[in-house]
């Protein structure tokens, strides 16, 4: 819970005069390029998973050192970042949907006393910019997992009388922006009296949460049975590192809702989608209360909806499993959910003779449609983006998973491309599915085509195909479970009924 300052700490009457002491030559000497700066971030308590590989894809993006991230607990909303210089947090925080503000840190620790400590440690002349007499200010306290009174908050503030603020209070138009952030735990019921640790800083920048209500699939105007949540899209386009000008390619394109972050992003996108009616806005609405798709509804209506037509190149009603560009590495970043079966099912074109004639197809024959197995959908597309990434280029899909089954080595790899990050989004209490994300390494060659087979890796891959059967198989159990639950508990109140009964 965050609230404003409701009156100024106590100051010094003066600002002191800034001495040339040890401290001040220890700070003189950060300033080059290597010095690194301690900045807060705020993350939001969704995703929890995705939330630090998309900031450190976001500091790779941006040239930053990716291993400079510190974390108290997987479910804390607090990471501290160690970056060189203010700009490169602003270009994160102009990107990342899962943080929701960013501060320059200025001290933290368990206690009031050890913040202050912290505090007097951090360089002076960083501070002494936004303590002027002629500057406005307030300060913000934000608590996790713990709802303050008005009163407590306002004790808080004027606890916070060491620091020598110059300048006037300002609830409404303040220059500089200060917050006390305190963590009390993980679990809002049993937070303790006092925070387990306190933060205070510089408020810089929001984070770019206000995408995932505006890009909202409930007001796209296009859209299907697994048209991608908004959050999640932005999510993978920033796990791929897409930027201003790319070429980002999806094969399974669906309505086009990875297609949207990434033109929101600059990129100029482009896809294929094996069913003629989706690609050109066809068949039967997903809508309720909706029959037929209107003459409008297409992928090209989407972007133009959010006045990102000109990155929209087209897309191709094709095979995924057959490839119809050029040889050669054409996209920066792939970014793609491939069927699983369960709403759409898997698919592609093809024939059960063993001898196919080519000439004896007319232009205007519709080729057979086979089952696509799931453990060929993600080899198919690794070795796709093997071959048609630029190197240093980005793949980033989702995998569905049987849970009591999963392992890391079901995932599938190849020796083109380098495993990111691996996070899990859960479905039910036996399914869920993986956001990979991979980086191609090396250029592709034929013999790396057929990798998966000479390691024995896809015996473990082919436990994929079985996906179906095993999310419906847990999704009958569960039901037969609440059936008997309710058959027994309804045993219950006729047994008791019955011994009510006069003469029972």
């Amino acid at each position: 819970m965050t609230a404003a300052a409701a009156a100024p700490p106590s100051a010094p009457a003066a600002l002191p005069a800034l001495p040339v002491t040890s401290r001040w030559k220890m700070a003189l000497s950060c300033r080059s390029g290597a010095a690194l700066r301690k900045y807060l971030l705020l993350l939001a308590q969704e995703n929890c998973e995705f939330r630090l590989p998309e900031i450190s894809s976001l500091i790779s993006l941006y040239g930053g050192n990716i291993n400079n991230i510190q974390e108290d607990h997987e479910q804390s909303p607090f990471c501290v970042l160690n970056i060189p210089y203010e700009d490169l947090a602003r270009k994160i925080m102009h990107r990342t949907v899962c943080a929701k503000s960013l501060f320059e840190l200025w001290g933290h620790g368990k206690c009031l006393e050890e913040l202050k400590e912290s505090v007097d440690s951090y360089p002076l002349e960083r501070m002494v910019p936004y303590l002027q007499p002629n500057s406005t200010y307030k300060i913000c306290i934000h608590s996790f997992n713990k709802t303050l009174t008005q009163k407590e908050k306002i004790v808080k503030i004027d606890a916070m009388e060491f620091m020598p603020f110059q300048g006037k209070v300002s609830l409404q138009n303040a220059e500089h922006i200060f917050y006390l952030l305190e963590d009390y735990g993980p679990d809002p019921n049993t937070a303790p009296k006092e925070p387990l640790k306190i933060f205070f800083g510089r408020w810089i920048a929001d984070g770019q949460r206000e995408l995932i209500n505006s890009y909202s699939v409930k007001k796209r105007h296009f859209i299907g049975n697994t048209s991608m949540d908004a959050g999640l899209s932005f999510i993978m386009a920033n796990h791929a590192k897409v930027k201003s000008n790319d070429l980002v390619f999806d094969p399974f394109v669906g309505t086009g809702g990875l297609l949207v972050p990434c033109a929101h992003f600059g990129a100029y996108v482009c896809g294929t989608e094996i069913d003629y009616n989706t690609v050109h806005g066809r068949g039967k609405a997903t809508r309720m209360n909706q029959k037929w798709r209107g003459p409008d509804e297409n992928i090209r209506a989407n972007l133009r909806q959010y006045g990102l037509e000109k990155y929209y190149l087209d897309v191709l009603v094709s095979d995924a499993s057959k490839p119809i560009w050029r040889k050669g590495p054409l996209f920066d970043a792939i970014v793609t959910d491939p069927p699983y079966g369960i709403r759409e099912s898997t698919r592609k074109t093809g024939t059960q003779k063993e001898i196919i004639k080519a000439d004896q197809f007319p232009e205007t024959h519709v080729p057979v449609q086979l089952t696509y197995h799931l453990s060929d959908i993600f080899m198919d597309l690794l070795n796709f983006a093997a071959e048609f990434l630029v190197v240093g280029g980005r793949l980033v899909y989702w995998l569905p998973v049987y849970r009591p089954e999963y392992t890391d080595e079901v995932v599938p790899r190849h020796p083109c491309l380098k495993l990111i990050s691996n996070c899990e989004q859960m479905l039910s209490s036996h399914t869920s599915r993986r956001l990979i994300t991979m980086e191609k390494v090396k250029q592709f060659e034929d013999k790396d085509q057929f990798a998966h087979l000479e390691d024995g890796q896809y015996l473990l891959y082919q436990g994929h195909n079985s996906f179906r059967e095993k999310y419906f198989s847990g999704l009958t159990k569960r039901v037969a479970r609440e059936e008997r639950a309710r058959a027994e508990e309804q045993n219950c109140c006729d047994f008791s009924s019955t011994k009510e009964q006069p003469g029972v």
